[in-house]
C-alpha cells in the first residue's frame, strides 16, 4: 500500500479557511432572535423551494455518497445512479399523498398525523422508532465521515480514531445549529454544497487529466472492461434477489426507502415541512430529486476513473499496474486512498473539507430533526401535562437535546466500526441497510394511515416492532442461524425492506379501525 503524502501548510490553510467560512456563516446566518419552536424547528415556515431543495439534497448526499460513490464506481458500475429512478417513484407518492395531509394538519413532525388517526400513544411511538432508526441510520453515517477524517489525521483507521474524528464532527455540527435552528442548517446546507459539490468536481477535473487516454477510448474501456464486464451500465435487469440496485429492486424496495426517506423520515421531512405551502414542499422535493442525478453521477464518475487510474494499465500506458495491486488490498474507500497518495497539496486540502462539509451538513439537521420530534412528540406533551410553560423554553429544550442525541449518535459511529467489517458491505450498502431496520415498520404504519381506514394504537405498535424484528431476522448471518429458507438467506437490503413492510401493513390493518377514547389525541396517556 502506498505511503500517504503528508498534509501541507497548503492543505491546513485550506481547511482552516473553510472552517472560518462555516463559523462567518453560521453567524452571519443565525436569525437574531428565535422566540418560538415553530421558528426553531420549521425556520417560521417561510423557506423557499428552491433552499428547502438544496437543503434535502445535502443532507441525503453525506459522506456514505462522497465516499462510497467513488468506491461503487469503482467495483461496479452506474446500477447505482438509476436507483433515482426509484427515487422520483417515491417523491411523487410523497408529494401527492403524504405532504398535502401534513400540510392540512399543520404538524411539526411527521409523527403527529398520526394522532388525527390512532391516538397520542401511536404518535409516541412512531416518533420513538424513527429515534431510533436514526441514531442508528446517522450514527452509520458519521462512522463513513469519521473515516475521511481519522484518514487524515492518522493515515490508518482505528476505533480510538473513529471515536475522536466522530466527535470533531458531532461539536462542529451542534455549534452550526444550536442557535438558530433550522434556518441556520438551511443556509448552512448551501454553503456546504458549494464546497461538497466544488471539491468532488475539482478531483474530478484533476483525475481525468491524469489519464492519458482519450475519451473514447476510456468509454470503450469502460464499457469492455476485463471479465467482459460493462461499467458503464445503467440498470440491471437481474432478478437475483441478492442485488441491492437491480432495477425490480429499484421499483420496489428502493421506491419504498425513498417513500420513507423523503416522507416519513423527520430529517428530510423536515425541510418540506418549512415551506410556505404544500406544493411549495412538494415542488422542492421534485427538484431534489432531479438534483440528486448529475451529483451521484459525479461521484460514480469518479469511480470508474480511479478504476482506470488504477487497474487498467494499457489506458495509462502500462505506468499503473505496480500500483494497482499495490491497492488491493484497501478495503475502506479507494477514493479516500486517491486522495492522500496522489492529490496535490491544496487540493487535498478542499477535499478534506468537501468530506468534512458532507459529514456537517447531514448531522446538523439529523440533531435538529431528532430534537423536534424529541420535544415535540415526547417532552412537550409531558410538560404541558403538569404545568404551563413559555413558548422560549421548548427552543432551549432543544437545544439540549440535540447534545443528547449527538451523544447516542457517537456511541453507534464507534459500533459501526465493528458492524460494516463484520457485514463486509459497501459504504453505500451499509449505509443504506441501516435505514431499513426503521423505515420498514414506519412504511406499514404510514401505509395503513393514509389508505385504509383500519387499525388502532395497539396494532401501530406492532406494527413498528414486527417490521423492525422482521428486518433483523432477514441479516443474513441470522437467516441461515436460525433455518429459513434459502431464498431469504441472502436478500439484498430493498426485499428486506419490502417484506418487512408487508408484514407491517398486514398487522397494523389487522383491527378495525376504532381506537379507546383515553388515546385520543388531547387525552393523558402513559
Amino acid at each position: 500500500m502506498a505511503a500517504s503524502l503528508p498534509f501541507g501548510l497548503l492543505d491546513w490553510v485550506v481547511i482552516l479557511f473553510y472552517l472560518a467560512l462555516l463559523v462567518v456563516g453560521g453567524w452571519w446566518f443565525t436569525p437574531r432572535h428565535t422566540g418560538t419552536a415553530k421558528d426553531y424547528f420549521l425556520a417560521g415556515g417561510t423557506v423557499p423551494a428552491w433552499l428547502a431543495a438544496i437543503s434535502v439534497l445535502s443532507a441525503t448526499q453525506s459522506a456514505a455518497t462522497f465516499l462510497g460513490g467513488p468506491d461503487f464506481g469503482y467495483h461496479g458500475d452506474f446500477t447505482y445512479l438509476g436507483t433515482n429512478l426509484g427515487g422520483l417513484i417515491g417523491a411523487i407518492f410523497v408529494a401527492r399523498v403524504l405532504i398535502p395531509r401534513f400540510y392540512a394538519a399543520r404538524v411539526t413532525t411527521v409523527y403527529e398525523l398520526l394522532t388525527l388517526r390512532y391516538g397520542v400513544l401511536a404518535t409516541r411511538c412512531t416518533g420513538a422508532m424513527f429515534l431510533i432508526g436514526r441514531v442508528l441510520a446517522n450514527g452509520a453515517r458519521l462512522y463513513l465521515a469519521a473515516i475521511a477524517v481519522a484518514m487524515v489525521m492518522t493515515s490508518t483507521v482505528s476505533a480510538q480514531g473513529i471515536v475522536i474524528a466522530a466527535t470533531v464532527l458531532v461539536v462542529a455540527s451542534f455549534l452550526s445549529t444550536f442557535v438558530g435552528g433550522l434556518r441556520s442548517v438551511l443556509w448552512i446546507d448551501l454553503f456546504q454544497f458549494v464546497i461538497f459539490l466544488g471539491a468532488a468536481i475539482a478531483v474530478l477535473v484533476f483525475l481525468r487529466l491524469s489519464i492519458p487516454a482519450t475519451n473514447a477510448e476510456i468509454l470503450h474501456g469502460l464499457a469492455h472492461a476485463p471479465g467482459n464486464v460493462d461499467k458503464l451500465r445503467l440498470f440491471d435487469f437481474s432478478l437475483d434477489p441478492s442485488k441491492p440496485f437491480s432495477l425490480l429492486a429499484i421499483v420496489t424496495g428502493i421506491a419504498l426507502l425513498y417513500v420513507a426517506s423523503s416522507g416519513l423520515d423527520q430529517d428530510t421531512t423536515q425541510r418540506l415541512l418549512a415551506c410556505r405551502d404544500a406544493k411549495t414542499g412538494a415542488r422542492s422535493l421534485y427538484w431534489s430529486v432531479f438534483a440528486t442525478v448529475p451529483v451521484v453521477a459525479i461521484f460514480i464518475t469518479i469511480g470508474l476513473l480511479l478504476h482506470v487510474f488504477y487497474d487498467r494499465a494499457e489506458l495509462m500506458g502500462g505506468a499503473t499496474a505496480i500500483a494497482g495491486q499495490a491497492f488491493d488490498g484497501e478495503k475502506i474507500s479507494i477514493f479516500m486512498h486517491y486522495i492522500l497518495t496522489q492529490l496535490p497539496p491544496g487540493l487535498r486540502g478542499l477535499v478534506t473539507a468537501g468530506i468534512v462539509a458532507a459529514a456537517v451538513a447531514t448531522t446538523n439537521s439529523a440533531l435538529n430533526a431528532m430534537s423536534s420530534v424529541l420535544i415535540q412528540d415526547f417532552y412537550r406533551p409531558w410538560r404541558e401535562r403538569r404545568s404551563a410553560a413559555a413558548e422560549y423554553h421548548y427552543v432551549q429544550a432543544g437545544r439540549a437535546g440535540m447534545g443528547v442525541i449527538g451523544v447516542a449518535m457517537l456511541g453507534v459511529a464507534v459500533l459501526s466500526f465493528y458492524w460494516q467489517h463484520y457485514a463486509k458491505l459497501g459504504l453505500l450498502e451499509f449505509a443504506l441497510q441501516v435505514m431499513v431496520f426503521a423505515y420498514a415498520g414506519l412504511l406499514g404504519v404510514y401505509f395503513a394511515a393514509v389508505l385504509t381506514p383500519r387499525g388502532n394504537s395497539i396494532s401501530v405498535i406492532a406494527s413498528l416492532i414486527a417490521g423492525f424484528i422482521t428486518v433483523l431476522l432477514l441479516q443474513p448471518g441470522i437467516a441461515a442461524a436460525i433455518g429459513l429458507p434459502a431464498a431469504l438467506c441472502h436478500l439484498a437490503f430493498p426485499f428486506q425492506l419490502c417484506i418487512g413492510t408487508a408484514i407491517a401493513f398486514a398487522i397494523a390493518v389487522a383491527p378495525r379501525g376504532q381506537r379507546d377514547a383515553n388515546d385520543r389525541p388531547g387525552a393523558a396517556s402513559s
